[in-house]
C-alpha cells in the first residue's frame, strides 16, 4: 500500500494519515475484503511508540484504544453523548450490542526498538443500507428523545477520532491500562454477558474483562478467571463463543 510505503521515509515523530472516499480493495481481519462505498469515514494513521514503554508493551491494546477513540469522537460532544455508539473486543464498533458500524485494523512492524503502527479505520457515517449508520442512530434518538442535533460528517469524524486516539495513548503511555479501562468498560457491549468456551455446547462462562495485555479475561464456574484470544472470527455474538489459543 502507498502509506506503507511512505511509512518508512518520513521523520520518526510525524504522524501521517490517508483518508479514502471510496475503498475497494480493503483489508479485514482473517483476510476479509472490506468493502467501503462513499459515505464511510475511512483512514489509515501512521504513529510511533516505542517498545519500552507501556503501549509498547502490550500492543494488542492499541486496537482497543482506536475502537474506544471512535465511539469517544462521537460521544465526546456536548448533547451527544448517549448516541448508541459502542465497541466490541477486540477490534469492531457497534450500533449499541445489535449490529457493526465499524471497525479497526492495526498492523505493527518492529523496527529496532520502536513500533511503527499502521491503524485502520472505517465506521459507516452516512449509509443507510446495507445495515445503519451513525447519522441514522442520531436521527433516531433526534424523533426519540425530541432533540434537535445535526448529523455529523466523516472528516469531522475522522479528526474527532484521531485527536481522541492521541489523548488516549498519552493516558495509556501515563497510566498503563487502568488509565483507560474504565472508559473502555462504559462503552463496551460485553458487560455481564454469557459465552460458550471452545464449542457451541461447551462450559458456559461469564465476560469479566480485559487483562493487562488486552485479552479477553473469561470466568468458568469452578475454574476461575482466564484469559482467551481473538482467533480469526470465532468470538461472534449471535452463537456467542470464544476459543481460547
Amino acid at each position: 500500500s502507498l502509506i506503507g510505503r511512505l511509512m518508512f521515509q518520513l521523520p520518526e515523530e510525524m504522524g501521517l494519515i490517508a483518508v479514502a472516499v471510496r475503498q475497494t480493495q480493503g483489508k479485514g481481519r482473517g483476510g476479509n475484503v472490506w468493502l467501503s462505498p462513499v459515505g464511510c469515514a475511512l483512514s489509515t494513521l501512521h504513529i510511533s511508540i516505542p517498545l519500552h514503554s507501556n503501549l509498547g508493551q502490550r500492543i494488542p491494546f492499541v486496537q482497543h484504544l482506536a475502537s474506544l477513540a471512535v465511539a469517544e469522537a462521537v460521544r465526546s460532544i456536548p448533547g451527544y453523548e448517549d448516541i448508541e455508539l459502542r465497541v466490541k473486543w477486540p477490534n469492531d464498533i457497534y450500533y449499541s450490542d445489535l449490529m457493526k458500524i465499524g471497525g479497526v485494523l492495526v498492523n505493527s512492524t518492529l523496527i529496532e526498538t520502536t513500533f511503527h503502527i499502521l491503524i485502520g479505520f472505517g465506521f459507516n457515517v452516512n449509509n443507510s443500507n446495507p445495515t445503519i449508520c451513525i447519522n441514522d442512530l442520531i436521527a433516531k434518538f433526534n424523533r426519540e428523545e425530541g432533540t434537535e442535533l445535526k448529523p455529523l460528517s466523516a472528516d469531522c469524524l475522522i479528526a474527532r477520532t484521531v485527536t481522541v486516539l492521541e489523548r488516549l495513548i498519552e493516558i495509556f503511555q501515563e497510566k498503563g491500562p487502568n488509565g483507560v479501562l474504565p472508559q473502555y468498560y462504559k462503552y463496551w457491549v460485553h458487560s455481564g454477558k454469557q459465552v460458550r468456551l471452545r464449542s457451541e455446547d461447551g462450559p458456559l462462562a461469564w465476560i469479566v474483562g480485559i487483562d493487562d495485555y488486552g485479552y479477553l479475561q473469561v470466568h468458568e464456574e469452578g475454574k476461575g478467571v482466564e484469559s482467551v484470544h481473538p482467533d480469526g472470527n470465532s468470538f461472534d455474538m449471535l452463537r456467542n463463543l470464544i476459543v481460547p489459543k
